[in-house]
């Protein structure tokens, strides 16, 4: 593939992707305190354009406060907790600040997306994926707020884990694809070289990252991460008690302890895959071999420092963040990998 016309930009839309991919991340991380204070229901309205405005009087917060007030998170945990405007004033903030800048990384997406394009700067071949890219940001707000939602309805006290794994899958896909094309426009604009082939070794890795990353999202969802505070046992044993009274594929999915224990000890398969991947990777890239053995090296370490402190808010939600971090080194990685030799 070559650049097609004189116009085309490719280092220039390369470099703002990987803007986007640095708010992708600030996401996740904002995302992480969300789930962490337990902010998540605190907003119980979807309201795209408006929205973005918060509460301007005392009047706007007390009618928040009553909408709040309705779930069942507050008439059961929070509401009998003693929590007053003040303290809802908190968790509406990391909820309202979540959503604000989901609205921020689908502008400074989309604008420049419009601008390239008038231009007549998208290289030949990479718009419908530039598009693709716009769809995934934009079912990421769908997402999140069908997990809002499920957080919503009746008695529930929390999301459902269910769909909190999806908002955050999509998030982290995306970001993914994000590195991918920006690396691909870089090699184009310095060779002309063709996009990168995704590999058998990608896919197998990327397998056991997926269910790595998924069961950490069960984790979080269900609060899993306080099913105990000692590594590497649990309960002074290796294998905690868990609950199968409701069968294997119930416990597998919702029991805290089980979960805890499949994350903790999966980790060490992703970390075999990822070593695999960071040696083939090195002879063609050697920075991206670099960066996923600092990635889940400081995963591994955040992740036994979070059990060990009682999830700390801030050392999880370093732990999350190093996640998406090592999202980003698996898909250059990746990319490595496909490079044409």
């Amino acid at each position: 593939m070559t650049v097609d016309t004189e116009s085309s930009r490719p280092r220039a839309i390369a470099i703002w992707l990987f803007v986007v991919a640095a708010l992708v991340v600030l996401m996740v991380s904002v995302g992480g305190i969300t789930r962490l204070t337990e902010s998540g229901l605190s907003i119980t309205q979807w309201k795209p354009i408006s929205g973005a405005i918060p509460p301007l009087n005392e009047a706007a917060w007390q009618a928040e406060f009553d909408l709040y007030k309705a779930t069942g998170e507050y008439k059961n945990v929070t509401g009998p907790a003693g929590m007053d405007l003040a303290a809802f004033k908190f968790i509406y903030f990391w909820e309202w600040f979540h959503r604000l800048l989901g609205r921020v990384i689908g502008l400074a997406y989309a604008l420049p997306l419009v601008w390239f394009w008038v231009r007549g700067a998208i290289p030949q071949g990479y718009k419908w994926r530039l598009v693709a890219l716009l769809a995934l940001g934009g079912l990421q707000g769908v997402f999140g707020w069908f997990m809002v939602r499920s957080g919503l309805a009746g008695t529930m006290t929390d999301v459902s884990h269910f769909w909190l794994s999806i908002h955050l899958l999509t998030a982290l896909f995306t970001l993914g694809g994000l590195i991918w094309t920006a690396l691909d426009l870089l090699r184009l604009k310095a060779s002309g070289a063709a996009p990168a082939r995704w590999t058998k070794t990608a896919s197998w890795v990327g397998l056991i990252l997926f269910i790595q990353l998924l069961l950490g999202a069960w984790v979080a969802g269900l609060n899993a991460g306080l099913a105990s505070d000692t590594w590497p046992l649990m309960q002074g044993r290796f294998l905690p008690e868990y609950d199968t009274s409701r069968g294997p594929f119930w416990a597998l999915t919702h029991d805290p302890y089980l979960l805890h224990f499949l994350h903790r000890w999966w980790a060490w398969v992703a970390v075999i895959a990822l070593v695999i991947m960071a040696r083939k990777a090195k002879p063609v890239q050697r920075g991206a071999s670099i960066a996923i053995h600092t990635a889940f090296g400081t995963q591994i370490l955040l992740g036994i420092a979070t059990v060990m402190t009682g999830v700390a808010l801030w050392i999880a939600v370093a732990h999350q963040v190093v996640g998406a971090l090592l999202v980003a080194a698996f898909a250059w990685g990746a990319h490595a990998l496909g490079r044409e030799r």
